[in-house]
């Protein structure tokens, strides 16, 4: 429609114009991922002509090493979106490690019994501190990092800080043989289980997401808290719910970690928040709340891991991975503020 029309129909009003910046924050985790594994096979070793980065056997390794921070990147996302922030997941994944193995190797519990055990203990954990934080109105952070003393000082106690192993076989002190399975390979030896669990998590939070009510309810309280609480969502119940998630999420971790590594330990997980936090943000969720996706949050994992890998290849030191990490996080949440700016809703 030419100006010329829409001067003389004042009724008509002319399209809006997609803000190219807005554009760039929706897809920034599609787009970096690109440019991640684009980097990665320019820059890639080589040997024998062949690029290494692109190897099947370097991407299942990329994957299987982002599958636990990425199964509770999934969890995270639920809680950022309602601008909620949850410190405590490296923790609990500590403490769901040593709760598996104890209850395998000194418990002498079964596959399924021991499973269901850590679910319900990491969902009852997530529990607890959302219904703290909506009770008393604290702030998330305050619980979930006193979440996160508790979790490890619980996982202390019941390691009695050491290492406890996890051996195969039938009889007292030994773990049920089909628990390796998560430390296994399939199709041919080349998709690790881990993986498996992490996208297999990531489909069903997807569709939870988008297109349960649940999920609209969860954008609806981190878009505007009071004008859902107005319109009759049950803001308390939904907040409560998605740090249960965030629970069984990371007790989640912790059974595939301990699968994978063959031990639980009170220290696994330490620093596992932040890298969820940052997978989530880079993934394109605002840390105001209110938007964001899982398949932003899955691209984001899996960027973070590509980097780090490449990275690796080149012999680059773990200073500089950390480094490049930041400045992405940075550059994530820049972007965010700045889009915000735009359309007036922040400062």
């Amino acid at each position: 429609m030419s100006e010329q029309q829409i001067a003389s129909n004042p009724t008509v009003q002319p399209a809006k114009r997609m803000d190219p910046l807005a554009v760039l924050v929706r897809f920034q985790s599609l787009i970096g991922l690109i440019l991640v594994f684009a980097g990665g096979i320019i820059f890639s070793p080589r040997r024998h002509g062949v690029i290494l980065f692109i190897q099947p056997d370097n991407i299942a390794n990329i994957v299987r090493a982002v599958s636990e921070t990425g199964i509770i990147a999934i969890g995270m996302t639920f809680v950022i979106i309602t601008a909620g922030i949850d410190l405590s997941v490296g923790a609990t994944l500590g403490l769901a490690s040593v709760v598996t193995a104890t209850l395998m190797v000194s418990g002498g519990f079964g596959l399924i019994t021991t499973v269901l055990a850590v679910l319900l203990m990491g969902i009852c954990f997530g529990l607890v501190q959302g219904a703290i934080s909506s009770k008393f109105r604290l702030e998330a952070f305050i619980v979930t990092l006193a979440g996160l003393q508790a979790a490890r000082g619980l996982a202390l106690v019941v390691s009695d800080n050491q290492y406890i192993n996890i051996s195969y076989g039938d009889g007292p002190g030994l773990a049920p043989p089909i628990f390796a399975i998560l430390g296994g390979r399939l199709f041919g030896n080349v998709v690790p289980v881990a993986t498996i669990v992490f996208l297999i998590f990531a489909c069903i939070a997807t569709l939870v997401l988008n297109t349960t009510r649940f999920g609209r309810y969860v954008y609806a309280v981190g878009g505007n808290e009071r004008a859902a609480r107005i319109s009759g969502v049950p803001v308390s119940a939904i907040k409560i719910a998605v740090y249960a998630i965030t629970g069984f999420a990371s007790a989640l971790a912790g059974i595939v970690h301990a699968g994978q590594f063959n031990f639980g330990s009170a220290n696994d997980g330490t620093g596992y928040e932040l890298t969820a936090i940052a997978a989530v943000v880079i993934g394109g969720t605002s840390l105001f709340g209110g938007s964001g996706s899982m398949v932003g949050t899955i691209a984001g994992t899996i960027m973070l891991g590509a980097l780090a890998n490449i990275l690796q290849l080149n012999n680059i030191t773990p200073a500089m991975q950390l480094l490049a990490t930041a400045a992405i996080i940075v550059l994530a949440a820049v972007l965010q503020s700045l889009v915000r700016r735009r359309e007036g809703l922040g400062r």
